[in-house]
């Protein structure tokens, strides 16, 4: 006969305020199945977890029920309570009467009366628990980093520094992400290639790191310490084993095409590096524009190759690998602008450029040696205006959402302008001024002090005259029109999430929110983890930030994983969907909701009509399958249960509140 014991916390006041505890005592004192009952002030403390301990031996207890906060915050912590006793981890059920009874009822008897009614339930639904066990696997020790953006650098870093191994995988020729492109960093005003070069060399050169750049990832499967996945090396159409970098391909290739890196600002070469301080610091053949791979002809770089690197028949190749932990750092890029802001010349206008644009004419690597000029012209502007937050905050044409770092970049922009410029006037159009960080405020009034003009209002419109850029909007501070005559304008675009970045999220098993950034488990208790066990992200991959955040965040990603690799067995929760396959369909619906790709099919022998057939059934990967339950609500047969949690158990309890 079961034995069953109550124990009511009284959270401090956080319970017993609202909730006659002793009351409830004596009431579960009554309820079939339970031969203990007692009230205790902090049931979570040691002292409390010792005061139990004692019960449950000499009450003989075989269950208990705990009355409490969420289930959330300590159930695992009374699991591990009952692993020093006598009653199975799982044989274990929690009452939230603080969450869902004293926090949200005023009257003193009701929400006692509820109280005693949740705690008939969970006895109800513990008498029907079977005892669990949980089982080990294996993890193997090598993380996966996808991205190699400044995100993706640091946590590579500081894995590969703690001693495991990393691959870090970026789909460009060369690690360095969009920082690579920034002159400066705010509010210190540090070289960005001063900061981030050194890390991407050391990357570079790591023994325990393998940098796999022009690389995408083609599928994922496995689960958490185990997962294998497949890597599409494109062709790069130059042996980079062979390769000193010495450019002299380079040199000689007669085609020039536009240059992305200086955001269509400059032309390259159709064999390049990326950018001069590239990591690998290695050439690729651009298959779009050389003239070899279109039409048969040319093949200079090959001539003049002293090593004989070039190689047009290079083809993609996969590589298979086992990780026992992934980390997606896979970024962001800028809204298109022109897309959704007609009125501002939708790229109709040489001189109307993105904030990334400005950086590269900021920047002494970039086309202008860091001398500001004009694109139509390469003349000096006089007159600057600055536009934020163009398709931030703005749900009526592009994103709700705010990018965070726009409102600093804009406050860096002016000051590099004043700073380069002699006798510049530059006007910045905002809607709110946000500073959120070390330093900020103290930049952004540095900034005014520079004599910038800041315009609280939007710019409504942006057309050419007279070889002016004429910027119409308002002043909302005095309720005016305004109309300035610039000779470059600077539009701080949105961020968004990176081309590309779904499709990744989709072969990992993470989910996506409204506007395309990967969910995090929680936002505030599990900010760098996923729903997919194993599987982690930092950076702009989650949402908009700046560098400072982005590092931090890639560091905790890093933790988390060493974490998980410092372990040579990892134990599984018990709490998962098992399938009975005498009853299952094959219908594949539960592999269809299924958000952890945790369910596959399998062909089992079966009788029919006294032949032997085969028919596929459901199967669950215990590693991958997280508990969430969806198969079990899907299953058209009612074959899959949910241990912990099983059809039986559920409807115990639903019989015991209609009881009540």
């Amino acid at each position: 006969m079961a034995r069953t014991g109550v124990v009511i916390c009284h959270c401090g006041t956080n319970i017993a305020s609202v909730v006659d505890v002793e009351a409830v005592a004596r009431a579960a004192e009554q309820i079939p199945g339970v031969v203990y009952a007692a009230t205790n002030k902090y049931t979570c403390s040691i002292t409390g977890q010792e005061t139990m301990k004692q019960v449950i031996e000499e009450q003989k207890l075989d269950r208990l029920v705990i009355a409490s906060c969420t289930p959330r915050m300590h159930e695992t912590t009374f699991r591990k309570m009952l692993t020093k006793t006598s009653i199975n981890p799982y044989m274990l059920e929690i009452a939230n009467i603080r969450e869902q009874c004293s926090w949200v009822h005023t009257d003193k008897e009701k929400a006692t009366a509820k109280a005693i009614d949740l705690i008939k339930m969970a006895v109800a639904k513990v008498l029907k628990n079977q005892p669990l066990f949980t089982s080990s696997i294996p993890v193997h020790k090598k993380c996966l980093v996808i991205g190699g953006g400044i995100a993706g650098i640091q946590a590579a870093l500081d894995i590969a520094d703690a001693g495991y191994e990393v691959t870090l995988v970026e789909r460009q020729p060369s690690i360095g992400g969009k920082m690579a492109k920034l002159d400066k960093t705010f509010p210190t005003l540090d070289c960005s290639a001063c900061i981030s070069t050194p890390k991407m060399a050391e990357a570079g050169s790591h023994p325990n790191i393998r940098l796999m750049t022009s690389c995408e990832i083609s599928a994922v499967t496995g689960y958490i310490g185990n997962f294998e996945v497949t890597i599409r090396q494109k062709p790069r159409y130059v042996n980079h084993d062979t390769c000193t970098g010495c450019g002299a391909c380079e040199e000689k290739c007669p085609t020039k095409v536009t240059n992305p890196f200086d955001e269509g600002l400059s032309k390259r070469r159709a064999i390049y590096k990326l950018y001069p301080q590239a990591v690998p610091a290695k050439p690729v053949i651009d298959p779009e524009h050389c003239t070899m791979l279109l039409s048969g002809k040319c093949g200079v770089c090959s001539k003049i190759c002293p090593l004989g690197c070039i190689n047009f028949e290079d083809k993609e190749d996969f590589v298979t690998d086992t990780f026992g932990a992934i980390i997606l750092a896979t970024g962001y890029d800028l809204i298109n602008w022109g897309a959704h802001y007609p009125e501002y010349g939708a790229g109709k206008y040489t001189n109307v450029i993105s904030g990334l644009q400005f950086e590269r004419l900021l920047n002494a690597s970039g086309p202008t040696e860091g001398k500001i000029k004009r694109p139509s012209d390469w003349t000096e502007p006089k007159t600057v205006v600055i536009v934020k937050c163009v398709g931030s905050r703005d749900s009526a044409k592009a994103r709700g959402y705010c990018s965070r770092a726009c409102c600093m970049y804009a406050a860096k922009h002016a000051h590099q302008t004043v700073e380069k410029i002699e006798g510049v006037k530059v006007f910045i159009f905002y809607i709110d001024v946000r500073t959120p960080g070390k330093g900020y405020e103290e930049f952004y009034d540095k900034t005014r002090a520079d004599g910038v003009t800041y315009i609280r209002g939007r710019v409504s419109k942006i057309y050419e005259e007279d070889g002016k850029l004429i910027c119409k909007g308002e002043d909302t501070l005095i309720g005016q029109q305004v109309t300035v005559e610039a000779d470059l304008v600077v539009l701080e675009t949105a961020m968004e999430p990176a081309s590309g970045s779904a499709d990744v999220a989709g072969l990992a098993g993470v989910s996506i929110d409204k506007d395309g950034w990967l969910n995090e488990a929680h936002p505030k208790l599990r900010p760098v983890e996923t729903q997919t066990g194993g599987v982690f992200l930092c950076g702009t991959a989650q949402g908009p930030k700046d560098i400072p955040d982005t590092v931090a965040q890639a560091s905790a990603a890093a933790a988390k994983v060493l974490g998980l690799l410092a372990k040579d067995q990892l134990e599984t929760s018990p709490m998962i969907s098992a399938v009975d396959a005498t009853k299952c369909s094959g219908c594949r619906f539960c592999e269809q909701v299924c958000p952890a790709k945790a369910i596959s099919m399998v062909d089992v022998p079966s009788i029919y009509n006294g032949k032997r057939v085969t028919r596929s059934v459901a199967q669950v990967n215990s590693g991958l399958c997280l508990g969430c339950g969806a198969c079990s609500a899907a299953c058209r047969t009612g074959c899959i249960d949910l241990l912990g949690f099983t059809n039986k158990q559920i409807l115990e309890e639903v019989d015991a509140l209609c009881q009540i």
